[in-house]
């Protein structure tokens, strides 16, 4: 069993990375990938964690793409560099996340939602604040009842306090995987949120500019759709990747290892992306 999507305090997930490889370990993992947000800063850690525990430890990061109207998130999977212009793109992105967080919390104190960042500060773990911490710290307050209900009435794109991110085009989000020499893999293509005739012109599209392959599996997703989904990708070649996106305690419904269904993600997907040993 392994995982190839998963988060860490280096970005929006709750467990710092050395904590999340002991947690892949002990459910007995043989390999997992870490893809944070924009930032590959909790890699060095889980590796040394990794090599402690004899788990393998696939470097990722997820990239978020300029796309209307859903949203568009860019995985690089088994990346040999950690530097070069993914690095230095990286922190310029790490820099307008910070902007961004400033600017939502300003629209809720303009209406009347307090924010104590201490709190927040704790909730992030010591980690980057992403929106999942704000969505938190708004279940703290009694200003929702969830998380996921935070993002339906506040947070989420098109809502009162939603601040556009500053987002990679593509085609330059590609070229830096390519020089990272990592595959480039589309998350969860769901999120695009068009129709399934849509999706399809647009995977045609991925296909002509050389996308690796699709994470036909993921847990936000039924089991159908999935399938669905993998049979598109494999009529294109695509190489089909799983994942559990797993966040920790911000999203305590998806599971390390697991993804839609329920179902455990086999490590055959390493070689059907190319990544065995």
């Amino acid at each position: 069993m392994i995982d190839l999507h998963s988060h860490s305090t280096a970005s929006d997930g709750s467990y710092a990375p050395a904590e999340l490889v002991a947690l892949a370990a002990e459910i007995g993992l043989s390999a997992l990938a870490l893809t944070d947000h924009d930032t590959v800063a909790g890699i060095p850690a889980a590796e040394a964690a990794a090599r402690e525990r004899g788990l393998r430890l696939v470097r990722g990061v997820e990239l978020e793409i300029a796309f209307e109207p859903g949203e568009f998130h860019l995985l690089g999977l088994g990346l040999e560099r950690l530097d070069g212009e993914l690095g230095a793109a990286l922190v310029g992105l790490g820099r307008a996340r910070e902007d961004r967080n400033e600017r939502i919390l300003s629209r809720l104190s303009d209406a009347g939602i307090s924010v104590d960042m201490d709190e927040l500060r704790e909730l992030a773990g010591g980690g980057r604040i992403g929106r999942p911490h704000i969505a938190g710290m708004l279940v703290r307050s009694k200003a929702v009842r969830t998380r996921q209900e935070a993002f339906d009435r506040y947070l989420g794109k098109g809502r009162p306090f939603y601040v556009a991110k500053d987002c990679l085009e593509l085609g330059e989000a590609m070229r830096m995987i390519r020089e990272a020499r990592g595959r480039v893999i589309v998350a969860h293509p769901l999120s695009l949120f068009v129709s399934w005739g849509r999706l399809a012109s647009i995977m045609d599209e991925w296909k002509e500019l050389g996308i690796d392959g699709i994470e036909a599996y993921h847990p936000a997703a039924k089991i159908g759709q999935c399938r669905r989904l993998e049979r598109m990708g494999r009529e294109r070649g695509f190489r089909i990747s799983a994942g559990s996106d797993f966040h920790g305690a911000i999203r305590p419904d998806r599971k390390l290892g697991r993804t839609a269904g329920n179902l455990q993600i086999q490590d055959s997907y390493l070689e059907e992306l190319g990544l065995a040993r």
